[in-house]
Parts: structure tokens; sequence; C-alpha cells
């Protein structure tokens, strides 16, 4: 398959994963069956051999870093939709080697993380918030924050959720006004 048409599949499942942030059960499995055809497209333009079989990720050599975070879920209980809300995670490097956070990603567009961006030295703590906007998600709401590290593994995942009471709809007039 051309480059083109790989970029545009890519594009049109990142497009569906960001529309498709609420709790829907269709979604989610919609979103698994165009995983599969993305990795069949892959594995059959590489004649069966996939990066992951070809080279799988091992340990590196050497001393590593290591996260210790005080809490891995935080549940936010009942907020009102519409309501912007954060948590701030707190870690402890805890291996032999400065640990580097790469990137930190929120499972949609309404999770929005931060990190540092500077190096955390052996013993030396560090925090991580996740912002989580409920605006158009009405529900119970369950969110990931993944954090790329030179740790191992090099993914970690930290967990939100809430329950997230519907806005109240403006009911229609009804008869004339008086």
């Amino acid at each position: 398959m051309n480059k083109l048409m790989k970029s545009a599949l890519a594009i049109g499942l990142m497009a569906f994963v960001l529309g498709a942030c609420g709790s829907d059960k269709d979604a989610e499995k919609r979103i698994a069956e165009l995983e599969n055809k993305l990795a069949q497209l892959e594995t059959s333009k590489t004649g069966g051999a996939t990066a992951a079989t070809a080279t799988p990720e091992t340990k590196p050599e050497g001393p590593l870093p290591a996260f210790k975070f005080n809490e891995l879920d935080h549940d936010f209980g009942t907020i009102a939709e519409g309501d912007v809300v954060e948590h701030t995670f707190s870690f402890t490097n805890t291996g032999d080697a400065p640990l580097i956070i790469q990137s930190a990603k929120g499972s949609c567009g309404c999770t929005v993380p931060t990190w540092p961006k500077e190096p955390i030295p052996v013993g030396g703590t560090g925090e991580i918030t996740a912002q989580f906007n409920s605006k158009g998600k009405p529900n119970i709401q369950n969110k990931t924050v993944t954090i790329t590290a030179n740790t191992w593994p090099k993914q970690s995942t930290l967990r939100i959720k809430a329950m997230v009471t519907p806005a109240a709809q403006e009911a229609p007039a009804e008869g004339p006004v008086k």
C-alpha cells in the first residue's frame, strides 16, 4: 500500500479516536476493528513480519530510573458537566539513573497532562498533573494518561475517573408566551 493511503487511514483513525472520547462501547469496538485493519495492512506490506515480531523490545542494559507513584488512580467523584478538574500525581525516582519523561498523553483531547521537562535525579521527586474537561462528557468517564520515559517498561499509565452529571436541558416553552 502506498504511503498516501496509509497516511489517510492513520489520519482517519486518529480523527475517529479523538471524536470518540465518550464511553460509547460501539465506538470503542469500531476503534479496535480499525486498529486491527491497520495492523493487517501493515503486515501484508511487510510480508507477514511486523515490527513487533521482527525486533522484540528488550530491557536495556545498565542502570535505569524507575517511577514510584503515590497513587496510580484518582476518582474525582461526581462533578457537573462542563467542570474542568485536575489532579496531581506525585512520584519519586527510585531507580539508579536520572529519570527523563519523554511524553505524557491523555486518552482523548479532554484529558491534558503536564509533566516535568527536566531530568529527575535519583531519589528526586516530580509531579504529573492531569486536567479533565467534562464539557460534552456526561455519565461515567474513565480516562488514562500514558507516560513514556527512559524506564523499564518504557510506558506507565495513570487513570482518572468521574461521574459527570449531565447538564440540564432547557425544556421547550409550551403554548403562547404571556
